[in-house]
């Protein structure tokens, strides 16, 4: 059974995704993943459209988004892997303490090439009592381009995710102060598919989930730098110590899903951050986001809520 999955695009905190193929769990369950990357990370909707890819991994938001609109797209997620925020606070040099609460006084950049981690961060603050909106932000560079300004001078605080922290720590650019996943489940990366692509691919959709299973069963039991070494060969262009580290971080902050169903309790705080910002006027209902492809089957027309 092939499968052509759409990148969203290429990140550290993807490796289950990666592994889930590398090391043949995905092949063991029959199933022929074929990887198309995109140009930017809502490009793959008109594929999923169109039929010419079948499944894309992406953030929950973007069913939440659809739902709030007119004649929204009919996506679905399901399988969840990446269940906690995967974004840091690195403090350039000689700030010692830090709180959250701090960045109502600091020189602070967020991330501009997605949405999800400065919607969730700008509800954080404001559960704190800080205005989000008086904060001095810097609200359109690159994350390469904070990390630089960091190691300047001309920031104090840069949103990023990994490999950016662990190469900030390496180089004494910075340190990592604050980690978005301590909130505590924010339901963040799963698989997305059309209601019409979840009957045409049911049987290798349910296979593909059974194999992202067998995945987060072996990562509960292998080290970190064990999953660095398993996918190596996608991540070429990071420093091999950055991943190490990157990797180990993102395990020890539980980062990671330990089952595949979307988790209600962090779908409802990924939507009440996604109300907070007004990024969606109201907030869908779990069953009208969520497939209920378990793996324990092929999934059916009746099998998707």
């Amino acid at each position: 059974m092939r499968i052509t999955l759409s990148e969203n695009f290429r990140a550290v905190f993807y490796a289950p995704f990666y592994a889930t193929v590398t090391l043949g769990f995905a092949a063991r369950e029959g199933v022929d993943v074929a990887f198309v990357t995109q140009p930017a990370p809502a490009a793959a909707t008109a594929g999923l459209l169109d039929g010419s890819i079948d499944v894309s991994w992406g953030g929950p938001m973007r069913v939440l988004k659809a739902r709030d609109e007119p004649n929204g797209l009919p996506i679905v997620c399901f399988c969840e892997v990446v269940r906690r925020d995967p974004f840091y606070l690195v403090a350039r040099r000689g700030i010692d303490r830090f709180d959250l609460g701090d960045l109502a006084r600091l020189r602070f950049a967020s991330v501009s090439e997605v949405p999800t981690p400065w919607l969730c961060l700008q509800h954080d603050l404001r559960e704190i009592g800080v205005d989000p909106s008086r904060l001095d932000r810097v609200p359109d560079r690159t994350m390469s381009e904070n990390i630089a300004a960091l190691a300047r001078g001309d920031l104090d605080i840069a949103q990023v995710f990994e490999p950016f922290a662990a190469m900030a720590e390496r180089q004494g650019i910075g340190r990592v102060v604050h980690a978005a996943a301590a909130r505590g489940d924010t339901a963040y990366t799963t698989l997305l598919a059309t209601r019409d692509g979840i009957v045409r691919k049911g049987e290798a959709l349910a296979a593909l989930v059974r194999a992202v299973g067998s995945m987060q069963q072996w990562l509960a039991t292998h080290t970190a730098d064990d999953l660095a070494a398993a996918v190596a060969p996608h991540f070429q262009h990071v420093d091999p110590a950055d991943m190490r580290a990157a990797l180990r971080r993102y395990k020890a902050a539980h980062l990671w899903a330990t089952d595949t169903n979307v988790s209600r309790p962090g779908f409802a705080r990924l939507a009440e951050s996604l109300v907070s910002g007004g990024f969606i006027a109201r907030a869908a209902a779990y069953e009208d986001c969520v497939a209920g492809i378990t793996g324990s089957e092929p999934a059916s027309p009746a099998s998707a809520c």
